[in-house]
């Protein structure tokens, strides 16, 4: 699978970033395995690919769900109640930022601001966004995800 990745690129340092976060699009991570391909095909130290991994958000070094759930914590969510969208969660799901449910189907993070402050709190699940919320709707946005089983599958 990185092969393929690789083969759509020039054996060049400029391509890097391109090359990881595909790697991150079909992993939901970017696996070790694949971070010391990468460092053969672009002959490049693996520490310049870490430094990069670690520097932009949106790329990982460990797993991910396959649902990224992000809870907005910036002034406005918070204010309008996402600290108790997060507890109902972790009632929900068993889940707490940083982890991932023991089926890989759900992930947590607490991002500062998903930009959508005249609908807070919010709350983003891969690319999908859910605005005023309250803490009873979650269950059934996660249901409509596979999560009727707590996420623990």
């Amino acid at each position: 699978m990185i092969e393929s990745i690789l083969k759509r690129y020039p054996k060049e340092k400029r391509f890097l970033l391109a090359i990881l976060q595909d790697i991150q699009r079909t992993y939901n991570y970017l696996p070790r395995e694949a971070l010391n391909e990468v460092r053969e095909y672009l002959d490049i130290p693996l520490s310049s690919l870490y430094s990069m991994a670690t520097f932009y958000r949106a790329l990982s070094l460990k797993p991910k769900g396959k649902y990224v759930i992000r809870i907005c914590d910036g002034t406005a969510c918070h204010i309008r109640g996402s600290m108790n969208l997060l507890e109902e969660i972790k009632r929900e799901l068993s889940l707490s930022p940083g982890e991932i449910t023991p089926d890989g189907k759900f992930s947590l993070e607490t991002v500062n601001c998903l930009g959508s402050c005249a609908i807070a709190p919010v709350m983003m699940i891969n690319e999908r966004v859910y605005g005023n919320l309250k803490p009873d709707m979650l269950r059934e946005i996660f249901s409509s995800y596979g999560g009727e089983e707590n996420g623990r599958g």
